[in-house]
C-alpha cells in the first residue's frame, strides 16, 4: 500500500512539474484571449490601422502575438508587390522617370530582402530583426517619397505600406 502511494505521488508531482510551465506559458505559445489583437494593437501607433488589418485575416484568431507580427508582414508584402506592379506600369509609360527608378528598386528592396528578413524574424522568435526589417521597409518607402520633385503619384500607396511597415515594428518591438 505504501509503494502505491509513493508512485501515485510521484505520478502526480511529475505531471505538476511538466504541465504547470505549460499552463503558465499557454497565454504565450497557445493565445485563448480573445482580446489579443485589441491589446497588442493598442501597443502601436495606428491602433485602427492594427485591428482592421488583423481582422481582416481568418489566422489572426489563432495567432499569438508573433504570427500576428507574420500577418502584417504578408499584409505589407502585398500592398508592396500592388505598388511594385504599379511603378513597373508606369515605367512603360514614362520610361525615362528617374523618381520612378528609384522607387522601383526601394520596392524591390522591401519585397525581396526586408519582408523575408521581418518574417523569419517573427517565424523564428527572433523580433529584432523584424523590428529592423519593418522600420527599414517604412524609410524605404519614405525615400520613395521624397523621390519627387512635387507631387508623388504614389502618395497614397506609399503611406499605406509605410503605416503597415510601422505597425508591424512596433509588434516586433512588443516581443523585445
Amino acid at each position: 500500500m505504501k509503494n502505491s502511494t509513493s508512485l501515485l505521488q510521484l505520478v502526480c508531482c511529475t505531471l505538476l512539474v511538466f504541465l504547470l510551465p505549460v499552463a503558465l506559458c499557454s497565454r504565450v505559445v497557445f493565445p485563448t484571449d480573445a482580446n489579443l489583437i485589441d491589446q497588442t494593437c493598442k501597443q502601436t501607433p495606428n491602433y485602427a490601422l492594427c485591428v482592421s488589418s488583423l481582422k481582416s485575416d481568418p489566422r489572426s484568431s489563432t495567432a499569438d502575438v508573433s504570427g500576428l507580427g507574420v500577418i502584417l508582414v504578408d499584409i505589407l508584402k502585398a500592398k508592396s508587390t500592388d505598388t511594385l506592379n504599379k511603378i513597373n506600369a508606369m515605367l512603360k509609360q514614362s520610361p525615362g522617370d528617374q523618381a520612378l527608378k528609384s522607387c522601383a528598386r526601394f520596392y524591390n528592396t522591401v519585397v525581396e530582402a526586408l519582408v523575408p528578413e521581418a518574417h523569419q524574424g517573427f517565424s523564428l522568435g527572433n523580433p529584432k530583426f523584424a523590428e529592423q526589417g519593418m522600420n527599414d521597409a517604412a524609410g524605404e518607402v519614405e525615400t520613395c517619397e521624397d523621390g519627387f520633385s512635387g507631387k508623388s503619384p504614389l502618395t497614397d500607396k506609399n503611406k499605406a505600406v509605410h503605416d503597415i511597415a510601422v505597425v508591424a515594428a512596433a509588434i516586433a518591438r512588443t516581443l523585445l
